[in-house]
């Protein structure tokens, strides 16, 4: 009997796209919802008319958002934030994870560092001392105040370390054998090899970087040096009007508030849906390559 083509087999399996259906529909319904929202009138969504698809379909919403001077500059130090801390964070990431994925006949201290940056990812000394040491460092209410805290993602570096031991050592040997040092051996051999850990990683990071809101409020003193989160956090989740101009409160009348809210977070959403197709065939490569390793 063909085990595939049994009765139990296609139960299991219609079982498991069902599944997988109703997580995919809990997780696009919602976003389906905010979308519709943002390209209603605000009677119909005052109304509660709209649920999957926009009633009265308008643009208003959009240039709105797109119009205000704070919501630009907020957007803006977000993409700055992403072009300066993504890079930043891969090379300390990848200088860091190298070494470590070399047993102790290459690297006699690979245990005291292995063990330094895990003890970071089981002991915190809370948000006080983390507060101090920023403020301390003269870098509070800066821009660099959103990137060097978390310069060294620690459990990217304990992935990418699991991926570089992972590649065969005769390749790398091959190299060195050729005349390579160590440096080429990183970026010629290593870092081409793992391109799809790699891509994971970045993508990891961006999302980190984009999704981020809590550092704006803690350690920006001004509001117009929050990031695009910090911005959305204070005006849409906690409703504070104080980052609203007096055009922006007269325009209530045309413009429903939960429309604007729902326009802001499409928005914010955007970048990280363009950047996410480009990376996509790498989480894929990434699977069949981890599926047939030993």
């Amino acid at each position: 009997m063909n085990i595939d083509s049994s009765w139990g087999r296609r139960i299991f399996a219609a079982l498991n796209y069902a599944l997988l259906a109703a997580v995919a529909a809990a997780c696009l319904l919602p976003i389906a919802n905010v979308l519709a929202l943002s390209f209603s009138t605000s009677a119909a969504v005052g109304s509660g008319q709209v649920k999957l698809w926009p009633v009265g379909f308008n643009l208003k919403s959009y240039a709105f958002v797109l119009g205000k001077p704070e919501f630009a500059r907020a957007f803006g130090v977000s993409l700055l934030r992403v072009a300066a801390g993504v890079p930043l964070n891969m090379l300390l990431t990848i200088l860091i994870a190298y070494p470590l994925s070399k047993d102790r006949n290459q690297f006699r201290w690979r245990g005291f560092y292995a063990w330094y940056f895990v003890a970071t990812m089981l002991f915190s000394g809370g948000l006080i001392p983390w507060y101090m040491t920023i403020k301390m460092t003269g870098i509070l209410d800066s821009f660099w105040a959103l990137i060097l805290p978390g310069a060294v993602p620690v459990m990217n570096v304990v992935l990418l370390l699991n991926f570089f031991k992972s590649l065969p050592d005769e390749i790398e040997e091959a190299g060195l054998m050729d005349g390579a040092g160590r440096w080429q051996a990183l970026w010629r051999i290593a870092v081409p090899l793992s391109a799809p850990a790699i891509a994971t990683l970045t993508l990891f990071c961006i999302v980190t970087h984009w999704n981020s809101w809590f550092e704006g409020l803690i350690l920006m003193n001004r509001p117009e040096r929050y990031p695009l989160q910090s911005y959305l956090q204070t005006v849409i989740v906690n409703r504070d009007l104080t980052l609203m101009s007096a055009v922006d409160v007269a325009k209530w009348s045309m413009i429903s508030d939960r429309t604007s809210r729902a326009a802001q977070v499409i928005v914010a959403m955007v970048p990280v849906l363009l950047v996410y197709p480009f990376l996509q065939k790498y989480f894929a490569e990434g699977i069949v390559m981890g599926s047939v390793k030993g």
